[in-house]
């Protein structure tokens, strides 16, 4: 992952609301929900929730797919992992090796 689309990527989900829509999205499984169910739980009007979506969806976190006359939202799984491999891969690599410890100074 490029650091300029891991830097949409938390951008996108540094919005209070975009963040607690995301939960929901992966909270719901691969099943996904239904947007009139997604603005129940979120409580905030279609239109604000449509542009939240928007966002999430631009930034490749979330997926929309129309079933007859449902928009059924889901959380993008494979991208919120590299995301969070992304963070998480390198976590304490210029940490010492576990058996190197600094000498204590007395």
């Amino acid at each position: 992952m490029i650091i300029e689309e891991a830097a949409s990527q938390l951008e996108a989900l540094g919005n209070p609301s975009r963040l607690n829509i995301y939960r929901v999205l992966v909270r719901a499984g691969r099943d996904g929900i239904a947007v009139g169910h997604l603005q129940e739980r979120i409580g905030i009007p279609a239109s604000t929730l449509s542009h939240h979506l928007k966002r999430l969806v631009e930034a490749g976190l979330a997926s929309q797919e129309r079933q007859a006359t449902t928009l059924i939202c889901r959380a993008d799984y494979p991208t919120m992992q590299s995301l969070i491999g992304f963070l998480v891969d390198e976590c304490c690599a210029d940490e010492k090796c576990c058996g190197e410890q600094e000498e204590e100074v007395v």
